[in-house]
């Protein structure tokens, strides 16, 4: 059995021999306000592989967007990264300074906010916010192409020149019909090559080419509008084509399916699925929508009150689910076959994080408590090949503790934490 602590605990040097392209080691990110410090994230650890997509699943708040903040180094005041290593490639990103970080963030690691209405500039269109992306992270790219757009002009134009030449020195043993062919080549060459191209349009072709790639068919009339012209699945589209048009390695993706309508998100969910397999990009995507991940994760990582309480294989965790509260999450996904019959529920509520409560932050509103739940808190143990579970019912050194005994009183407390 493998402890929390062990988890992640691998030379840097062999991140490209175990295929880790993210590791997250004991990350504390906590936001000091008036009423008192938030715990949003209390010591989570899980990694991400290269080439695969993880899910990130848990109630509203439980901190899963601060944790996707935290990994750009995009927490603002009054949060602040306390303690704990995220590791991106053998590279530590929290010991990185704002000018350090930009090389990553955009470029390597890129991100797909929940509201792309707001995320998305109201008064630049389309194409200018894909362009500035292309002109800051892919500049040398943009002028290699610019290059041989010039060069390829260059070549058609002597090629003109040539043919021109050719049509003045043959022009008496030339037919009619061969001389209007010569001219009528010479002009095409000649309109074709008349405009010269600049960096905005070798910008304009690589946002176009995105934007198809995304699935918008008219890429070019795209790229002339503004946010609010598009519908959500548009702009979400867009969002997509943003973060993916420096080809990063990892995408974080946070609730991408939110406000849309059951037919976009079926389609959005399709595209990053087809995006992943083409681009090889690693996805964080998290949701609190068990369908979505069900349907594009590889592997699942569950969050509690800014703890990662389980995490495994999509597959086991749905089949063999450990943790309490991830078989309550399961439990409560309605179903065709539970017809005439009430859905499950978890009692109580989702803790205050500013005092959150003792050892496992779940024991107030688990049906299988044990005596030791309230008093420490449990250890991210491996209990099968990597599968993690923190939760003493699995954990060698306690699973034999008394089971707690729930009285009506403590019944009425759980319902008001």
């Amino acid at each position: 059995m493998i402890e929390s602590e062990d988890v992640s605990n691998v030379d840097n040097s062999n991140n490209e021999i175990d295929g880790k392209l993210l590791q997250i080691k004991n990350l504390k990110t906590y936001f000091y306000t008036e009423e008192g410090i938030v715990k949003a994230v209390d010591g989570a650890s899980f990694d991400i592989y290269e080439d695969e997509v993880i899910g990130l699943v848990g109630e509203t708040g439980c901190g899963k967007s601060v944790t996707a903040l935290s990994i750009l180094n995009l927490v603002r005041a009054p949060g602040k990264i306390l303690e704990g290593q995220i590791l991106f490639k053998g590279q530590d990103l929290v010991q990185l300074d704002k000018k350090e970080m930009r090389e990553y963030r955009g470029k390597e690691i890129t991100m797909i906010f929940q509201d792309p209405l707001n995320s998305l500039n109201p008064v630049m269109t389309v194409g200018t916010q894909i362009g500035e992306i292309f002109l800051l992270h892919q500049n040398e790219i943009l002028k290699t192409e610019l290059d041989r757009k010039l060069l390829e002009r260059k070549k058609k134009l002597q090629e003109a020149k040539k043919l021109k030449k050719e049509l003045k020195e043959n022009e008496e043993r030339l037919s009619e019909k061969e001389k209007e062919e010569l001219q009528q080549r010479i002009k095409h060459i000649k309109n074709e090559n008349a405009h010269v191209p600049v960096l905005e349009d070798v910008k304009n072709d690589f946002s176009a080419k995105i934007i198809k790639e995304v699935g918008i068919a008219d890429s070019r009339a795209i790229l002339d509008r503004y946010p609010h012209e598009l519908s959500g699945g548009m702009r979400q589209r867009v969002m997509i084509a943003m973060a993916l048009s420096c080809n990063p390695a990892l995408l974080i993706a946070d609730e991408p399916t939110t406000a849309l309508d059951v037919t976009i998100q079926a389609q959005i969910i399709d595209l990053m699925n087809s995006l992943k397999k083409k681009f090889k990009t690693s996805i964080l995507l998290i949701t609190h929508d068990l369908g979505v991940v069900a349907e594009l994760c590889n592997r699942i990582a569950v969050m509690y009150s800014g703890n990662i309480v389980e995490y495994a294989t999509a597959e086991d965790l749905f089949k063999k689910s450990r943790h309490p509260y991830t078989k309550g999450l399961i439990g409560a996904i309605p179903s065709i076959e539970m017809k005439n019959k009430k859905l499950k529920t978890i009692r109580g509520m989702v803790p205050n994080l500013i005092y959150p409560p003792s050892g496992c932050r779940f024991h107030p509103r688990c049906d299988s408590r044990l005596e030791i739940c309230d008093k420490k808190k449990p250890k991210l143990n491996e209990i099968a090949d990597k599968y993690f579970v923190a939760c003493h019912l699995y954990d060698p050194e306690h699973k034999d503790s008394p089971k707690y005994e729930w009285k009506e009183a403590d019944s009425i407390t759980s319902f008001q934490v």
